[in-house]
């Protein structure tokens, strides 16, 4: 596989040290199974890098024991980082294995958006499709909903979920939020509006679709029942694909953690301010349903599946009790002068998530791992296991991580680049660069904090530079004037301006189409209140 992998390689434009970041970074050794084996990515959504208990034992929590099962059953990556700190950005560098300045998204996708993920990328179950895998998804695209943007266009053989984010849309009854939205209704005129409430940040006048392949469903869909719908639908094609006997790729994009969040244990009647119970109650849904799908996997083909749980950002910490714990990644230089440290940011708590990997027999259980690893690497692992070659006709940025999941190996990625994708700047600058125990920040500036603090943008020349080993909070930069100082920026400058060169120089880069249209909005009937599909019950 490592062959193959040396094609994506640049001609001698770049030093050896962008080089190591590629695809072929390891030449990773993969023991072939005697049939190809299966895969379970579970993204989170929103989770923080504290929620999981196995990541902050001194807690003595209980909330996610079915992934501190996984993790005591198999590997726990604890500086594991999403490709980006938003939602769109994130699903499309790991389906892509490339940066959004490669792919062409570089912030979210909305309701009324006429396009998506641009159509000459290749993604990750298309790849695995024409190998001969079944591939389905369940939950949260955000790639784009409209004609060839949606998921079975895309490489997907199944598709059931949201075409977005579920607070992009109303419900009848919605969903415990910082602000609550409000329920839709049949008065007023028999129209889409896609203007916003006046509460906040849901659309008032057009239901949640729960889309089934490319038809909708249910409009708008109930928030409460959605989590049982996505564990039937994953149990279900874990046990039709063992029927069939062939190799699958389910990719199950959790609604959690998400707003709004509706627990089944705590009433929709009980809409008032709490003290986290309702995170928790959420939390431990999430992690129910990752147990279902880890115990019917576990009773098919349990030591030939590989079930990998992330997430593809941090916290919304805006939503202050329906937010995560970002854990020790506080970004207390951010926090110190106001606004936040999490979601839409590059300190580390916008983007180093919780990652479990478990594999029966192939990764070693109770196994942890620091090296340096990035969404954007399930990419070239996935196939590197499966024995596929992707398209020469790209550069990409992912590693394979092969060699870290099943060989112990501790180390990843040489250098990685954190782009903005909110906060501040111009959506993909690659503002943060990660080398080793540093991390170099060119630009800062945070997203809204809980009680509407918002950090004032700030250029770096000289970055700031901070040392992760002793200062995870990123709290105290290093001295410009140290000589530790002046060594790691030199080499952090040189690194950030041959990728760039790269890019630019890069003739598959893409360019996302991010036009709206009223009539892009997913819609089953246009004549009834918020598209209803079915009748007020």
């Amino acid at each position: 596989m490592a062959e193959g992998f040396t094609l994506f390689l640049l001609s001698g434009m770049l030093m050896c040290g962008l080089l190591l970041h590629t695809v072929s970074q390891h030449g990773a050794r993969v023991d072939e199974p005697s049939k190809k084996p299966n895969f379970i990515i579970i993204l989170a959504d929103d989770i923080g890098w504290g929620d999981v208990d196995a990541n902050q034992p001194e807690r003595k929590g209980n909330n996610t024991p079915y992934l501190n099962l996984m993790a005591e059953q198999g590997l726990r990556l604890t500086d594991f980082h999403s490709p980006a700190s938003t939602c769109s950005p994130s699903r499309a560098a790991i389906l892509t294995g490339r940066y959004g300045l490669r792919n062409g998204v570089t912030h979210n996708f909305a309701v009324g958006s006429v396009a998506g993920l641009p159509l000459s990328e290749v993604t990750l179950p298309q790849l695995l499709q024409k190998a001969g895998y079944y591939t389905a998804m369940i939950g949260k695209w955000h790639l784009g909903h409209n004609g060839p943007y949606g998921p079975t266009n895309r490489g997907f053989n199944y598709y059931l979920g949201i075409p977005y984010s579920n607070d992009m849309g109303c419900t009848d009854t919605p969903g415990y939020n910082l602000p609550q939205c409000l329920p839709c209704d049949s008065s007023g005129p028999q129209v889409i509006r896609l203007t916003k409430s006046a509460h906040g940040g849901c659309y008032s006048k057009v239901g949640l679709p729960l889309v089934e392949n490319s038809s909708i469903v249910e409009q708008p869909l109930d928030l409460w029942k959605l989590t049982e719908q996505y564990k039937s639908a994953a149990t279900r094609i874990i046990r039709k694909a063992r029927e069939q006997g062939q190799p699958y790729l389910l990719y199950i994009a959790l609604a959690h953690m998400h707003v709004p969040l509706a627990p089944p244990d705590v009433p929709a009647t009980a809409r008032r301010p709490d003290d986290g119970k309702v995170y928790t109650a959420s939390l431990r849904e999430m992690d129910d349903l990752v147990g279902a799908v880890k115990s019917a996997s576990d009773d098919t083909y349990k030591d030939n599946t590989l079930i990998w749980f992330t997430g593809d950002n941090g916290p919304w910490e805006q939503k202050c009790q329906y937010a995560g714990r970002v854990g020790p990644f506080m970004g207390k230089w951010q926090t110190s002068r106001g606004g936040g440290s999490a979601k839409r940011t590059t300190w580390e708590g916008g983007h180093r998530v919780p990652t479990v990997a478990y594999w029966p027999g192939r990764i070693p259980a109770n196994t942890t791992s620091s090296a340096l690893v990035s969404g954007m690497d399930i990419f070239p692992t996935l196939l590197s296991l499966a024995g596929v070659t992707p398209p020469p006709d790209r550069r990409y940025d992912g590693s394979d991580a092969t060699n870290v999941l099943l060989h112990g190996e501790q180390t990843g990625h040489e250098f990685l680049f954190h782009p903005n994708s909110g906060a501040a700047g111009k959506f993909g600058d690659l503002q943060t660069v990660r080398t080793g125990k540093h991390k170099a920040f060119y630009m800062t500036g945070a997203a809204e904090a809980c009680g509407g603090a918002t950090g004032r943008q700030q250029l770096h020349d000289p970055p700031l530079i901070f040392d992760l080993e002793h200062d995870e909070a990123e709290e105290k930069p290093l001295e410009v004037e140290a000589p530790e100082y002046q060594a790691v920026a030199e080499r952090i400058a040189r690194m950030r301006e041959e990728l760039l060169w790269d890019i630019a120089t890069d003739k598959s880069v893409a360019t996302a189409d991010y036009s709206t249209d009223d009539s892009a909005a997913p819609c089953c009937d246009p004549r009834q209140a918020v598209c209803r599909c079915h009748p007020l019950g």
